[in-house]
């Protein structure tokens, strides 16, 4: 195939069971189960497990999952010393890429991809994944305070994972209906077939790196504003609008500059995203649990919807899952430069299942590529150009 596709759009990358969109119908799901039902009934858990196993556990193999991932929240202290030297202005995403990195230096076990076959040791697999999955939060976690001159919180093993995120974070005992919220939110942006930072993954597994390597080559792409930057974009733009009733000015100012509405449209989708309503409810039930107390931000963003909706909807534009996050971890207390790492911990699930998955089938990557360059010429010695 010669045929240049920017972006490589519509080209398949790879063969995946993993998950499923139908942008058409609005349709997203993870191993054939609707993202609806598993927002509703299950937990981040299980969708990890289910994410890398491909089936529903058993309660047995979910206490023994889960288990396994609250033995290991902890990290050691040389981690957090070495993110005590990291600027205190540095982005979260780069510390995480960075802390990720070095995890394979302080937890060695990449002897299963020492030789030229990938490796097909499941125990190894889950092992490592358990390990990264379990410290991406706790990383998170710990670069609030440590970036503010503080020691980071302890994890508790008797808290589940969203809780016990929240509880590192804040300091706090989580507040239930906040804990349920981040859960289905982790659950919501925990895979998203081959978008860039999946294709990230495939491309660093197929070389058999560490899955510490492969997952903070993941964070990188992940960080940029394209991808999962957007959800700080977002809440960036709400504050600047200022109120419902300038919506429409600013919307309509971007449109002509052929500027981006954030959190507006997907590749994939040509109706709402299946997983912005599911956040767009949760904001309802919060602001109802608190007595109809609106978030001024989540009625400037109905506004800024409405509008769209008038404006793009014929070209199948509608909010996409960073549309609503962000209002929602603004709630929680949450910095905005802290929406894109809480991402990255539940991503990491589908990004090592898709290493995983990878590893199974594995071929090196090698595109290539539509030469634009020179024809072949002769050298001219530097005395005669």
């Amino acid at each position: 195939m010669s045929e240049y596709l920017p972006g490589l759009a519509g080209v398949p990358a790879t063969k995946s069971n993993i998950s499923d969109i139908d942008g058409e119908k609005g349709i997203l799901s993870y191993r054939g189960y609707p993202i609806e039902q598993l927002a509703e009934h299950s937990t981040f858990e299980e969708t990890a497990l289910l994410l890398l196993d491909g089936q529903l556990p058993t309660a047995a193999q979910l206490a023994e999952f889960d288990g396994r991932l609250r033995r290991n929240r902890r990290v050691q202290y040389h981690i957090r010393d070495l993110m005590k030297t990291f600027p205190a202005t540095g982005h979260p995403m780069e510390m995480l890429q960075t802390a990720v990195a070095s995890l394979g230096m302080f937890y060695p076990g990449n002897e299963c991809l020492t030789g030229s076959q990938a490796c097909e040791d499941l125990d190894y697999v889950h092992n490592m994944t358990v390990k990264i999955l379990a410290r991406m939060g706790t990383l998170v976690a710990m670069w609030q305070h440590i970036r503010s001159g503080y020691d980071p919180v302890e994890p508790r093993p008797d808290l589940s994972y969203a809780e016990n995120f929240l509880y590192m974070f804040t300091g706090r005992e989580p507040d239930p209906m906040l804990a349920r919220i981040m859960d289905v939110c982790l659950i919501l942006h925990a895979e998203h077939t081959i978008n860039a930072s999946t294709f990230a993954v495939l491309v660093n597994a197929s070389t058999l790196a560490s899955p510490n390597s492969v997952i903070a080559a993941a964070i990188g792409a992940l960080s940029g504003p394209l991808h999962g930057g957007a959800n700080q974009k977002v809440l960036e733009m709400l504050e600047e609008i200022g109120s419902p009733e300038k919506a429409e000015e600013y919307v309509d100012r971007r449109l002509a500059d052929k500027q981006v509405i954030w959190g507006m449209g997907h590749r994939e989708y040509k109706t709402k995203d299946p997983r912005a309503k599911i956040l767009e409810r949760l904001v309802d039930e919060l602001m109802a649990a608190r007595g109809g107390d609106v978030n001024p931000l989540f009625e400037i963003a109905k506004a800024v919807e409405r509008v769209c909706e008038d404006r793009l909807a014929k070209k199948g534009v509608y909010p996409n899952v960073d549309f609503y996050s962000g209002i929602l971890y603004h709630e929680m207390g949450i910095p905005a430069d802290q929406f894109t790492a809480i991402f990255a911990i539940s991503r990491a699930a589908g990004w090592l299942a898709h290493w995983r998955e990878q590893l199974a089938d594995n071929r090196i990557f090698r595109p290539t590529q539509v030469y634009t360059g020179e024809p072949l010429r002769d050298y001219v010695p530097i005395d005669r150009r």
